[in-house]
């Protein structure tokens, strides 16, 4: 039911946005003219033929909107665009107002966004109330099955209810007493069949470990005949420190289990952001740039940049730009000695420069170039990388994405020297953190933060 509505509604959010569009055109309200109605009517039909294999009609339940929203956008410019090209074939393209196909796609685009966003807001706020909920059957084990438990009780607005799980003897242990977590729990694969069936219970999650196949065999071919959605969600926590993304490959379901866990779609705006805000910083503060240039010159003898090899992403290596700091030195081969409080090396232009991060304004050089970004996890030399990479767990999987100037260790204190384990660990934790988490707000708010207290820090010397 819920999808015919969604159908109704987008086919007329379409029309709204044709007659709004030639309104706009006109400078007033007008009918749409013959062309243009034969346009919008071919176009709702291709509505309803390419918006559903844009996965636009499914369930979206526990799922992020703007993946939703992005494929409305998506599938509208296709359905326009066949829209143009039908004009073109019945030789009708030149009584049609290009005016007024910009209006129409900027009309419809927003009226397709705003109603999918004002629906998908309004279910998950039913569903924080208690409507529209999917009850749940889990099969598995203690600690994933009440890892799930809590994933559905931490999302209320997903409108998953778990009621009941079902104790499989895996080597991680039976469970104790009749619940698990407040829901009951069931040792009977015959009397959960029952109760899955009695209570029309909609969704049946087997959280086994991929060895499982001949209890995943089983309940399959149990509710072969029955109308419940049976999901194998696989135990692979232990593979890696990430969770772990289903991607199609050549037609294939594939499970991530170490790869980039930022998609090339959802980095989009991340990149147009980088290149913008690096354009804008280099060109707004060149004065500032000029000046602090022929400081470091003046510091001390040696060039004005400090140049180093640093890995970027997917171990990629680049070589990143800074304001010299220190006095040009010998390193021992092989070797690289981290600046400290009082270092000898450090001039006292480098000093000023390294207390509040402007020695890192040239950076923005390689956020032009497309080999760091504004925000990410900060880059380390070579050398570095060869002592953590077998000391700090998940250390390298950090290059999975670009390294970036500011990050979220780093507005969370974790700046300057790495002179203990536990300090790189930490940073590493965060970094983590933020690739499991990444989203473009958290972007923004890191370079929000970074503005209001980042640049100067005690830990930077």
């Amino acid at each position: 039911m819920l999808s015919v509505i969604s159908r109704v509604v987008d086919l007329a959010m379409a029309v709204l946005g044709g007659s709004l569009g030639a309104s706009l055109n006109a400078g007033k309200f007008v009918w749409l003219d013959d062309v243009e109605r034969t346009m919008l009517g071919f176009s709702c039909v291709l509505t309803i033929m390419t918006f559903p294999s844009f996965g636009i009609y499914q369930s979206w339940r526990g799922k992020p909107v703007y993946d939703l929203l992005l494929r409305v956008t998506l599938a509208w410019m296709l359905v326009e665009s066949a829209g143009v090209l039908l004009t073109f074939s019945i030789h009708r393209a030149a009584s049609l107002s290009r005016l007024w196909l910009i209006y129409w796609a900027v009309c419809t685009v927003s009226l397709l966004i705003v109603s999918k966003a004002l629906i998908h807001t309004a279910l998950k706020l039913l569903r924080r109330e208690g409507f529209n909920q999917k009850t749940v059957a889990i099969v598995g084990s203690a600690p994933y099955a009440q890892f799930l438990i809590e994933q559905m009780r931490g999302r209320p607005d997903a409108g998953f209810s778990p009621v009941c799980v079902l104790e499989i003897d895996v080597k991680s242990g039976g469970m104790e007493g009749d619940s698990l977590a407040d829901v009951r729990i069931q040792r009977d694969f015959e009397k959960l069949a029952e109760q899955v069936r009695e209570r029309k219970i909609r969704e049946l999650w087997l959280a086994l470990p991929i060895s499982q196949e001949q209890t995943i065999h089983r309940i399959v071919t149990e509710f072969r005949d029955d109308f419940v959605n049976v999901r194998f969600i696989p135990d692979v926590r232990s593979l890696s420190l990430f969770g772990h993304a289903f991607v199609d490959l050549l037609g294939v379901p594939a499970i991530n289990l170490a790869a980039s866990p930022i998609t090339d779609i959802k980095v989009l705006p991340k990149r147009v952001f980088d290149r913008v805000f690096a354009a804008c910083v280099l060109i707004g503060m060149s004065p500032l740039l000029a000046v602090i240039a022929v400081c470091v010159k003046l510091s001390s003898p040696g060039p004005v940049f400090f140049r180093q090899r640093r890995k970027g992403i997917d171990g990629r290596e680049f070589e990143i730009y800074k304001f010299r700091s220190m006095k040009v030195h010998q390193e021992v081969a092989g070797q690289i000695t981290q600046a400290r409080r009082g270092d000898r090396r450090v001039t006292k232009v480098g000093a000023f420069l390294r207390r509040t991060s402007l020695d890192e304004l040239p950076q923005f050089i390689n956020v032009l170039k497309g080999e760091m970004s504004v925000v990410g996890p900060r880059p380390h030399a070579l050398e570095h990388d060869d002592i953590y990479k077998d000391l700090v767990k998940g250390y390298m999987h950090r290059y999975r994405i670009k390294p970036g100037i500011t990050g979220w260790a780093q507005v969370n204190g974790y700046r300057g020297e790495t002179d203990r384990i536990e300090k790189m660990s930490g940073r590493v934790k965060l970094d983590l953190y933020y690739m499991q988490h990444w989203t473009f707000g958290l972007d923004m708010k890191i370079v929000a933060m970074t503005l209001w207290k980042g640049f100067a820090g005690a830990n930077a010397y």
